[in-house]
């Protein structure tokens, strides 16, 4: 026998299931929530492997954000385990702390160039400022604009035409805007005011959001297989928004990633919770579990990741591509989706088609429940 639902709410990701979640404990309105895999909480799943360690399944997660209100809702479904995320990146085998500061000049630099550099962002930028990449490539002080190419050609080229499989041009001028540099010895990978681990893990945070009685959800589920007996009012589309229409308008690219773990008989591993790797090794980062999540043990566990183009339809898009031409391709599958889907709502990374922190995704819910 079917059943009517108010909302189908496709992905059970954070904007998925925080949707869900409001829907149902504050408008008491019925929810399927359904995924393609066999499991909720997106690319934020984390599980216990064979040796018991809890490890991110899709590459390191990290809670951070400066939004009270995001951290105010999440905490109804979890208790916090404090942790700033610091990283390295392995550059002609030295470990340099990213983003660029100026203890990264004293790891890269011989020290009377390294303080001479610092001394140049000091006297232009002063202690403590945060600057692009870019303001620094275009300084007219020619000790700034060396640490700005140095940056940019070692450290983001490398690494970004690796991740993204393309020339760093290609890419919108945005991925390059962003790149920061410190003009200080904070050497944390975020600095927002919240950035916290879920205590319990972030499978168990999702469990508890979905675990409203008005919410059902099927896992190896997509939309094709929820069944004509199945129906709806309206519908919530957290995937692809070329999928939907069945890549009508062309696919959209996407990056994927294979993650590959391997277990040591020793506490850790590495020296910091993630390292990158710049260079021609076919991997970009590896990550630890055990200095996320703070658990103690014998034996730890790594992730490896392998960045490589998506295949619609054979494995999981990971990372939108930020190029011109794809935001060009998903603004026509937005006036699509005006004219032939109106009670669709699309949205989260792959639905909006763009790069979003957990705490936006959570934000970007929170937002469209208030719409509702």
């Amino acid at each position: 026998m079917g059943r009517h639902y108010d909302w189908l709410v496709v992905g059970a990701g954070f904007t998925g299931a925080v949707f869900a979640e409001r829907v149902a404990n504050r408008l008491g309105q019925r929810v399927l929530v359904i995924d393609r895999r066999d499991h909720v909480g997106g690319n934020a799943h984390d599980f216990r492997n064979e040796h018991g360690i809890l490890c991110h399944r899709y590459g390191p997660h990290v809670f951070h954000t400066n939004a009270a209100a995001e951290v105010r809702y999440l905490s109804a479904f979890t208790r916090w385990r404090r942790y700033e995320h610091r990283c390295c990146a392995m550059l002609d085998g030295r470990l340099v702390p990213p983003p660029c500061n100026l203890t990264s000049l004293d790891v890269c630099f011989a020290p009377g160039r390294a303080a001479r550099y610092a001394r140049a962002l000091v006297e232009r930028f002063g202690v403590g400022t945060e600057v692009t990449v870019q303001t620094l490539c275009a300084a007219d002080d020619g000790d700034v604009r060396d640490v700005g190419r140095f940056v940019f050609d070692a450290v983001f080229r490398r690494y970004t035409e690796k991740q993204w499989g393309r020339p760093v041009e290609s890419l919108d001028p945005s991925v390059t805007a962003r790149l920061p540099v410190r003009i200080s010895h904070d050497d944390r990978y975020f600095t927002d005011r919240f950035q916290r681990m879920p205590r319990d893990g972030y499978a168990a945070t999702f469990a508890r959001m979905l675990s409203h009685p008005l919410i059902d959800v099927r896992l190896e589920c997509d939309a094709a297989a929820v069944g004509t007996e199945t129906t709806w009012e309206r519908m919530l589309h957290t995937g692809g928004i070329d999928a939907y229409f069945g890549y009508r308008l062309g696919a959209l690219p996407y990056r994927t990633v294979d993650f590959e773990f391997r277990t040591y008989s020793q506490p850790t591993h590495l020296p910091v919770g993630m390292v990158t790797f710049p260079d021609d090794r076919p991997y970009t980062r590896i990550s630890e579990a055990r200095h996320l999540t703070g658990e103690p043990g014998t034996r730890t566990t790594i992730c490896i990741e392998h960045p490589r183009a998506h295949r619609p339809g054979l494995d999981e898009p990971c990372y939108p591509v930020p190029a011109p031409e794809n935001h060009r391709l998903h603004d026509a599958y937005r006036q699509l989706a005006a004219a032939e889907a109106p009670g669709v709502v699309f949205a989260g990374r792959l639905g909006d088609c763009r790069y979003i922190t957990m705490a936006q995704a959570v934000g970007r819910a929170l937002a469209l429940f208030s719409r509702v």
